[in-house]
């Protein structure tokens, strides 16, 4: 009887929560269990046949097991009594509940149907092929998502080897595409390696969380105004983290300086800054990254192929003439970009394509094809559009006059822009953006834009920019050209008067906001100088019109 009874502790919920506060098994003849578990409507019942019983030993196995089925059968019993007595979770209450505060703030967005017509680029047409707008928001900044020779390419590439690519290169292997694409990106930013990844929210994403898990006791420093994938990775990252002012580089001193020197540390920034247009002083990051012993990441995803005499970005316009006259080859001395031990880039802006990368020194590049889950597991860029990028890096790269073209451009704009008192965010940049102030009006001036105008520029809200600073953003490509300016201009002039936006004499008198209507505001100069958009193509190296570059090494796996 006793054994039965320690049994049913063990195996009967009724008993067990009875029992929870005995110690030991000795106590169980002095407690009430046995009394107790007599009243169970189960053990009861086993333990009245077990006396009952004749042959004592093998009998209490047999009530023992049938009083464990029993008490199986109980706890399943209850479970399911449990979950019948719930109601289900409302879940489409949940996100009915989530997209409605979006609605109330006014940062619900709504996707307005744009297809871009490649052979009337910057026009495109919305539901119907009749209903054509003005694109003035792409990120294609060189349009060469329509250039002949990539769009070729592509074609080519896609009759031979089809549209996918058959997998991850971890299980399907790679192709002569992805070791093109990788040599000529490494080539790009004069760098031993790198790697493409499906989109550069995943290399940031991948590259930055990696090194958080495998660097012990890393510490990240990150911009306060870094891009999504920036701030995920270093989420993932699970590390001790530090925002540093936007490009205030005395405060990421401070910050930098509370560590020792032999502590691991990152630098995580970008060049342009997509929503603002500021661009991050390079050189003196790098001067403190070397001064306290932190390594460099640097995102060029809104800088490649608009900056720099062969479009590598920002840290290569920083030495532009001396990488001019090198041309694929390197100058005879250490660069901004030689500094930077790590540069990440997209495919899906400037290079008209999708995708994305890193480049860096050789070790690195190993290190991250061999462990970064964002890259093994992740099925590659069809063939086609590996090629259609490579194609597309090459063709820049001997063409300064699509850079100098975009800028030109911009400043037109921008000076159009100033004439009437429009409120652009003051920057060095290629980035126009209207500051608004409000999302309910930047939503609406967006709306009578479109509608009425047949100019399609995005309204840009919390949480792409900070509440109170919303804006319209407005990038220029070389075929917006000053008959296309003069419409918009005009346009953005109306919709200010029609919506009574406040104009710059009007922050003036609030005390300015983000450097408009700020009489101390230091506004930098041009990246590009007079000098620099006099150039033409014939002033590059020659050696930049057909190079022929090595395949990668690393790109396949280093063979010991």
């Amino acid at each position: 009887m006793d054994s039965i009874a320690k049994q049913s502790v063990r195996i009967c919920p009724f008993i067990n929560k009875a029992a929870s506060s005995l110690r030991n098994v000795k106590t169980l003849k002095q407690s009430n269990v046995p009394l107790m578990a007599q009243k169970c409507p189960f053990m009861g019942q086993a333990m009245q046949k077990a006396h009952l019983a004749t042959s004592a030993a093998p009998e209490v196995a047999k009530m023992s097991q049938r009083a464990t089925s029993a008490s199986e059968s109980a706890q399943d019993s209850v479970m399911v009594d449990h979950a019948t007595q719930d109601s289900k979770f409302d879940y489409d209450g949940l996100f009915e509940h989530e997209v409605r505060k979006k609605r109330v703030d006014k940062s619900y967005r709504f996707f307005n149907n744009i297809n871009r017509l490649a052979k009337e680029f910057p026009m495109a047409h919305r539901q119907t092929e009749e209903d054509k707008v003005t694109v003035w928001c792409s990120n294609d900044y060189l349009a060469l998502s329509k250039n002949q020779q990539v769009v070729d390419v592509m074609k080519r590439i896609l009759d031979k080897y089809g549209a996918g690519a058959g997998g991850t290169r971890n299980i399907a292997g790679h192709n002569q595409h992805a070791l093109r694409l990788e040599a000529e990106v490494a080539a790009l930013h004069k760098k031993e390696g790198a790697l493409v990844f499906s989109s550069c929210f995943v290399a940031n994403d991948a590259v930055i969380s990696l090194l958080g898990q495998k660097l012990k006791d890393l510490v990240i420093f990150s911009d306060e105004l870094n891009h999504a994938s920036m701030i995920v990775g270093i989420k993932h990252a699970s590390t001790t983290k530090h925002i540093f002012k936007h490009n205030d580089l005395d405060h990421l001193e401070q910050l930098l300086a509370s560590y020792p020197r032999s502590t691991p540390k990152l630098i995580a920034f970008e060049s342009v800054y997509s929503m603002s247009g500021s661009v991050a002083d390079i050189g003196k990051i790098c001067d403190l990254a070397e001064k306290y012993g932190a390594l460099t990441f640097l995102d060029e995803v809104h800088a490649v192929g608009l900056y720099g005499p062969h479009g590598a970005g920002v840290a290569e316009h920083c030495d532009f003439e001396s990488h001019r006259k090198a041309g694929i080859a390197s100058p005879n001395y250490r660069t901004v970009m030689d500094r930077v031990d790590m540069i990440t880039g997209t495919l899906g802006k400037s290079f008209g394509t999708v995708g994305g990368y890193v480049a860096g020194s050789l070790r690195l590049i190993d290190w991250l094809r061999s462990y970064a889950p964002g890259f093994i597991f992740t099925t590659s860029l069809p063939p086609a559009v590996m090629a259609g990028a490579a194609e597309a890096i090459r063709f820049q790269r001997s063409h300064l006059d699509l850079r100098q073209a975009q800028q030109r451009h911009t400043a037109y704009v921008k000076k159009g822009l100033a004439d009437l008192d429009i409120p652009v965010i003051p920057n060095p940049s290629h980035i126009v953006p209207i500051l608004i102030g409000n999302p309910d009006l930047a939503r609406q001036a967006s709306e009578i834009l479109m509608d009425k105008h047949r100019i399609y520029v995005q309204a840009i809200n919390f949480p792409t920019v900070a509440r109170g600073t919303e804006r319209l953003r407005i990038t220029p490509t070389p075929g917006h050209t000053d008959d296309l300016s003069d419409i918009l201009l005009e346009a953005v002039d109306d919709v200010f008067n029609t919506l009574q936006l406040p104009r710059v004499r009007d922050w003036e008198m609030q005390g300015g906001l983000l450097g408009v209507g700020q009489a101390e505001y230091d506004a930098a100069p041009n990246l590009w100088t007079q000098e620099q958009l006099q150039l033409t193509n014939g002033d590059l190296q020659p050696n930049v019109k057909e190079p022929i570059i090595d395949l990668l090494e690393v790109s396949s796996g280093i063979r010991y």
